[in-house]
């Protein structure tokens, strides 16, 4: 970090604090602060929706995740569109239509008290946990890179996200979300052109695809329905609709997004724009860590990208044997190169020796993945704390490591940036949940909106504490952006069951669906616990669940049809 890194990195992140604290100044009442005025525009929507989903984590682990496992992630985002649609036609005019709000306040009206509460309750545990988690990824990553504190990073982090938060509350999130997703953009398409230019001078971009493709990186679809494959074209159609249809239609961190619109129209115009733009940006975010696998084809990569963990194990007792890893390492790069450079010299990316090519790189490969797998059963026997799992290191270690002074700065500031947009979404949200859904009405006398704005605000502060606290005790997971969708499929599905029995099954009353949200919470976490199913598939399973025991409780708890509450 040069001194036009830090002029770049802290410049941005105070302007983007001022900005907000600034455009939100004159904010009056419930209104303006938890539904931002109801006057956001479509195009503030769409960006403020796509800055919420994309953490951090996003740009910390998905560029790992395509460097080890290429771009079969972007099956994920598949059924994200499809979500949209659905929101649009049914989500977005019946919350409007409610002037509710959050979105549980509709629960009530169609259910009972109890039935908005726990599924409120549920939202609490599943998004508080993922605040810290948002403050928690930038912070451990940068702090293992840069030798930063890390418990000083978790509340730089946590304070400057509840700064603006507090002081402007919904709006203040929706203004500041587009200049970070500006930061956002510039950053990585300046860090996608730069790596092109690092690449030899007789590789294109096409090369590149060409060099992926022969280590099946750009294996981009698979129409297997294979259980054991997390990702494929089925479970993200269908698996990852059912967790978008969740997140973007009863996740309140999204709903309060569009219910800030100034009408239904520009509430569906914003949603629509996230689903057109969100899976070519998942695409592209991917398409930058393969191209960062390309560079280290030609470059050297460490045989560990976490430098934290790789002065570990060389300062154990088994440091000469890592060492001896290493140099072992280093001769199958040049290996690698010295193969790449061969037939890329020679044009010889024929369907000919690209077979002769690809059967020698698989063998270097899997030398390669074999010396990785030693090195982190090193690590972790050196111990049991260190992290030998490096995807989250990769795009870190590259943009500290090859990135000219400046970018550095500005890269770094894409990564707090994102942190920051997601972390203010998520704590508005929950004191938006806990003050309307929770708080107020819990209370028997009737308070003013002063008095709820500022309770809104003492929520903020104490969930971004919450967070702080989380994000301070917490510790790596095999990667973080899976951990983040694991958590959220553990409770989205149940959740999202509970909203369409509201909103198409009008036999079904509050008993019956309080009943089975418990139950069906139970057995999915049980299903989790023994990895009965990849995670995605839990959405569609606890959603399937929670309605289909509903339905079978209705036949045994009768209520008179005048008790059943209606939607308006």
């Amino acid at each position: 970090m040069q001194l036009i890194d830090w002029i770049v990195l802290l410049g941005t992140l105070t302007f983007i604090v001022t900005y907000g604290v600034y455009k939100t100044r004159n904010n009056k009442g419930a209104q303006d602060y938890i539904r931002g005025g109801s006057e956001t525009r479509w195009w503030t929507i769409g960006l403020s929706t796509m800055a919420t989903q994309a953490s951090a984590i996003t740009f910390l682990s998905t560029p790992g995740q395509a460097f080890h496992d290429g771009m079969g992630f972007v099956q994920f985002y598949f059924g994200l569109p499809i979500a949209m649609v659905i929101i649009c036609m049914f989500f977005i005019p019946i919350y409007r239509r409610l002037n509710v709000y959050t979105a549980y306040e509709y629960l009530e009206s169609r259910f009972d008290r109890k039935t908005r509460t726990l599924t409120a309750v549920l939202f609490l545990i599943q998004r508080g946990l993922a605040a810290g988690l948002t403050i928690f990824a930038p912070a451990i990553i940068l702090s293992a890179v840069l030798g930063w504190n890390l418990s000083g990073l978790t509340v730089l982090i946590g304070s400057l996200v509840i700064i603006y938060t507090v002081a402007g509350g919904t709006k203040a999130v929706s203004v500041t979300h587009k200049q970070q997703m500006a930061v956002i953009l510039t950053g990585m398409f300046a860090a996608f052109f730069i790596i092109l230019s690092y690449l030899p001078e007789n590789i294109n971009f096409s090369n590149a695809l060409e060099i992926a493709g022969a280590s099946g990186k750009m294996d981009i679809l698979d129409f297997s329905f294979d259980f054991e494959n997390r990702y494929t074209f089925w479970s993200g159609i269908i698996g990852g609709s059912f967790l978008a249809l969740s997140y973007f239609g009863t996740d309140q961190s999204q709903v309060q997004r569009y219910l800030s619109g100034r009408s239904v129209n520009e509430s569906r115009m914003g949603m629509i724009m996230n689903g057109m733009l969100k899976v070519p940006l998942q695409f592209f975010i991917l398409l930058v860590g393969v191209l960062v696998f390309v560079f280290y084809q030609f470059n050297n990569a460490p045989l560990n990208f976490n430098p934290a963990a790789t002065e570990t194990v060389l300062n154990s007792d088994y440091g000469n044997q890592y060492e001896d890893l290493m140099l072992e390492h280093d001769e199958i790069q040049q290996e690698k190169q010295n193969l790449h450079l061969q037939f890329a010299e020679n044009n010889n990316f024929t369907p000919k020796n690209n077979s002769t090519y690809r059967e020698n790189l698989a063998t270097l490969n899997a030398s390669e993945n074999e010396t990785r797998q030693k090195a982190r059963k090193l690590i972790d026997a050196s111990d049991k704390d260190a992290e030998s799992n490096d995807k989250d290191y990769v795009f870190i270690h590259f943009i500290l490591n090859n990135l000219p002074r400046g970018l550095i700065g500005l890269l770094l500031a894409v990564i707090l940036s994102a942190a920051m947009s997601s972390t203010a979404s998520e704590l508005n949200a929950l004191s938006s949940t806990t003050s309307i859904d929770l708080y107020k009405r819990s209370r028997k006398t009737e308070m003013s909106d002063e008095h709820y704005v500022k309770a809104s605000k003492w929520f903020t502060l104490l969930w971004g504490a919450i967070a702080i606290a989380f994000a301070s005790f917490a510790n790596l997971f095999d990667n973080l952006i899976q951990l983040v969708n694991i958590i959220g499929s553990i409770f989205y599905g149940n959740v999202l069951g509970i909203f369409l029995l509201a909103f198409f099954i009008k036999i079904v009353n509050s008993n019956s669906v309080f009943v089975a949200a418990i139950i069906t919470q139970i057995i999915i976490i049980i299903l989790y616990k023994f990895d009965v199913m990849p995670y995605l598939w839990l959405n569609l399973a606890g959603c399937l669940l929670v309605i289909a025991l509903a339905l079978i409780l209705e036949l045994f708890i009768k209520t008179p049809k005048h008790k059943i509450k209606r939607s308006t």
